[in-house]
Order: C-alpha cells, then structure tokens, then sequence
C-alpha cells in the first residue's frame, strides 16, 4: 500500500460527494425535504434543501468500496468494520432522512442510534478490553459491560456532532478536521482499516464543504450530521485498536481530545438543562456556535473560529498519542485545567440569568444583532438546533 492509492481514496470519495451535492439539492426541493425557521434555529432561510448527508455518505462509502476491490488498507483482517458499520450507518441515514422530511420524535432517533450501534457492535466494532496504564496488565471487559460502554460511545459521539450541526459549514468543517487527525492517529498505529475509513470520510465531507460553507446552498441535515457523528465514534474505536497503544485506557483520551468540541458542547448543554429542570432533549440557543456567532458578529467569522479551536484540540491529540506513562498523566491534566479556564472565559458556567441582553444568543431572535453580509447569510450547517 503506498501514499498515492490513500491520497486516491480521498480524491474519489471529494469528488463523488462533489457531484451529488447539487443533485441531492434539486432531490430534496421536489420531495419538499427542507429547512423550515423557527425560534429554535439560527437559520431564517425557508426553503433551503436538506439531505446534504446523502452525498456524504455517497462519496464515503464508495471510497470505501474502493478501497475493497483495491486492496487498500486491508491487513490479515481485512476491513473488519464494514459490515457493522454498512448497516449501522444505514440505518441512520434512512431514520435522518425521515426527520428531515418530516421532523420525527428525538426519542424515536435515540432508538434506531442505539439499534444502529448494536449492530456495530455485533460484527466487531468495540471496546472489549483495556489495559491499565501503571502496570501494563491487559483485561477483558465483560460482554455486557462492554456493549454498554460502546453503546455510550457511539450514540453520544452521533449526538454530539448532531448537537454542534447549528451554523452553515459547522459541523462539515469540524468533521473534518476531525476525521483527518483520527486518520492520522490510526496510520501512527499501523491500524490501516481506520485510515481508509478515515480518509474516506474526510474527502467526502471536503467535497461537500463548497456547497455548506457560508453562505451555504445546501444543509447536510439530520441525514448528514448523524451519519458523520456515527462514522466518526466508529473510527475513534479503530484509532483505539492498534499498535503500543491497544487497549491501553488513558490512550482513549486521545479521540475524546480530537471530539472535544462537540463533546464539550453536547456535556455542556446537558449540565444547563439538568441544573434548569428541563428535559435532556429541549432546545436552547447556548450552544458554542450561539455564542461565537453573537460576539463574533457574522457566520463566518464564527466557524473559523470553531475549526480553529477543533485544530487545536486536534493537534493536542496527535502530541499526546506520542506520550506513554506519567508524561502522557501531567499532560492531560494541564489539557483539562486549561479546558475549564477556556469555558470559564466563554462564560458558559454562568447562569442564564447572569447573561447580560447582548450575551444571550437568544437576542438574535427579533432585532437580529447579527449583521447580514455576503459573508454571514444566517443558516445552520444541518439546521438541527436540538
């Protein structure tokens, strides 16, 4: 296997996104499978089509098919993930789908999330043992303790990346970033199969950026954000599989480091609903996306403000893959701390009711401050604002 056949993958699966962008945009106008405002979302362009997640899933799966009848990346086991993650993957494409049509139950998502990573989990996708990181010592986690904890995984990281889906080119570009430094952690362990998938991912979300960064012209959608977040939390467990680093358990801080932004937001926006009285799955307009687009002023602005601070997280994670005992322990604790004082400066600890009027980013609803430009067209990346 050689650099040209992996940069190939990528090119194919860009290119084939790129090509069933604009189809899947007419597709989703005739079937009326698009975006309608409310006050829940920061969008207020009725019309725009969704299903923008269907070219992605296209471009990826065709790279991966690639990648089979070329050999890419296979090892004895070949790519062991496919067939759970196939169905899997399918199965929230089709459940996201129906959403953006027709906008269906949170609670009936969370079923097929939770069928859809069992069904990774039957053909292998899992975290099946650990090895403590002191004395070296490898153990086996109990069948059920391990369906429980994969099952945590996969359908918080979906949610997650469904949750940061808010402003256009959010959630494409930082599935990206994030896609490309998973990829880069697996090829550090010799775990090639997670580089195709990997690789696979990332240049289909590339080439659908043009069409979702803002201005955006089509929005990836319920279709697209669940699909990017299941494929992702499928790749954080290959980059968890392979080489000095298999199995050990403080290593697997290294994908939650490459998903701290939207875990973050995701843990954030449950610790506000929790400490308010309200159900997990109500909405609210304090997400980091509310935020940075109310100080920042412009779309734009505020999604290279958030692939910035995902590129950062990312480049931590590469370092910190490289460090092995007490070193890698300091490290992630300076990481936390500075985490905190970061979300301390952002003032997502305070009380609502300690916001002043222009930090709220409900005060873009009504007098929106937001100024419109060529540059800053309001609009969700998915316009799922959960």
């Amino acid at each position: 296997m050689s650099w040209m056949e992996f940069i190939l993958l990528a090119v194919v699966s860009a290119v084939v996104t790129g090509a069933a962008a604009p189809i899947v945009a007419r597709l989703a106008v005739r079937i009326d499978a698009v975006d309608r405002p409310n006050d829940r979302k920061v969008s207020d362009r009725s019309g725009m089509p969704l299903l923008g997640g269907f070219a992605v899933a296209l471009g990826t799966m065709l790279g991966i098919s690639l990648a089979l009848q070329l050999g890419i990346g296979s090892n004895a086991g070949g790519l062991s993930y496919v067939d759970g993650y196939l169905l899997g993957s399918s199965l929230l494409i089709v459940v996201g789908a129906l959403d953006d049509r027709f906008d269906i139950k949170a609670t009936t998502k969370l079923l097929v999330q939770i069928a859809a990573a069992s069904a990774a989990f039957y053909y292998g996708v899992r975290i099946a043992e650990f090895r403590e990181p002191i004395s070296g010592i490898e153990y086996t986690i109990p069948i059920v303790i391990s369906w429980l904890v994969t099952m945590a995984w996969i359908v918080g990281v979906t949610n997650a990346m469904n949750l940061i889906d808010g402003i256009d080119g959010e959630a494409t570009g930082v599935g990206a970033i994030i896609a490309i430094t998973l990829t880069m952690i697996c090829w550090q362990a010799e775990q090639y199969p997670g580089v195709v998938l990997g690789l696979a991912l990332f240049g289909a979300l590339v080439g659908f950026l043009p069409f979702n960064f803002p201005p955006a012209r089509i929005f990836l959608g319920d279709t697209g954000a669940l699909f990017i977040g299941f494929t992702l939390s499928v790749l954080a467990i290959e980059s968890y599989q392979g080489g000095h680093r298999k199995a050990a358990l403080l290593t697997f801080a290294i994908p939650l480091l490459a998903l701290a932004v939207p875990i973050l937001d995701t843990a954030l926006a449950i610790l506000r609903r929790v400490r308010s009285g309200r159900p997990i799955f109500s909405a609210d307009r304090r997400h980091m996306h509310h935020r940075l687009l109310a100080s920042r002023g412009a779309h734009r602005p505020a999604v290279l403000s958030l692939y910035f601070l995902t590129a950062c997280f990312c480049m931590i994670a590469v370092s910190f893959a490289q460090l092995r005992g007490y070193t890698a322990f300091i490290f992630f604790g300076a990481v936390v701390l500075l985490t905190f004082r970061l979300l301390r400066n952002m003032g997502v600890f305070l009380p609502e009711s300690e916001l002043s009027e222009s930090e709220l980013p409900g005060a873009m609803s009504g007098a929106d401050p937001v100024v419109p430009s060529e540059d800053s067209t309001p609009g969700p990346g998915g316009e799922k604002d959960e």
